[in-house]
């Protein structure tokens, strides 16, 4: 999938260029927190956003974990290496991701894959747990069911994906009360909520 394809499912990039261009006040310390936490609960060394953006959820981090972004936006990842010098971001897709096997403790996704078709998808899943040395987190949009978000996001139950393709999920909860949701473009409290969902890769 090339970045000039705008088909359904493939890579917009003139939505990702905006996105990219307005992406600094969706930062959340909260969630950034929470990824600097979680990692240092499962004695993670290295951590990876797949789909970073411009690094906003990375910046928590402590200087001794090894901070990887993969993002396909030229854009976003020109401002995530000026924004964190120490961090490592490359661009490439989810689905043919530039890590070796089992080379990063924890790999993780912050409502992208809500924006994903579901081939896409499952590519997606598989080499996220490929890369993974020790665990896996979803943090995506979720609702009482699947289904369409709006034109371009799908609502995921993370937790039943990841399980249908073996993987031991660890734990699935909410990351979000309503007060925290419905910034910006995301959809409004009542209609969903933000899961995270951590799988420990064997």
């Amino acid at each position: 999938m090339d970045e000039t394809s705008q088909n359904r499912g493939a890579y917009d990039k003139n939505f990702w260029d905006e996105y990219a261009r307005t992406n600094e006040p969706r930062y959340d310390a909260g969630f950034a927190g929470r990824v600097a936490y979680t990692a240092g609960e499962l004695r993670c060394a290295s951590v990876l956003e797949v789909g970073c953006g411009t690094g906003i959820d990375l910046r928590l981090l402590p200087d001794n974990v090894r901070v990887f972004g993969l993002d396909p936006n030229r854009a976003a990842v020109g401002a995530a290496i000026e924004d964190m010098r120490y961090g490592c971001f490359a661009r490439g897709m989810i689905t043919d991701m530039p890590f070796a096997d089992s080379s990063i403790d924890l790999v993780f996704t912050h409502r992208l894959l809500n924006y994903l078709d579901e081939d896409v998808l499952a590519g997606g899943m598989r080499e996220m747990y490929r890369v993974a040395r020790k665990h896996v987190m979803s943090c995506e949009w979720s609702g009482a069911t699947e289904g369409a978000m709006d034109g371009r996001r799908t609502l995921r139950n993370m937790a039943e994906r990841w399980a249908g393709m073996g993987a031991e999920v660890m734990a699935d909860a909410p990351m979000y009360d309503a007060a925290g949701a419905g910034r910006g473009a995301d959809p409004p409290a009542e209609a969903a909520e933000t899961r995270m969902t951590l799988v420990r890769v064997s």
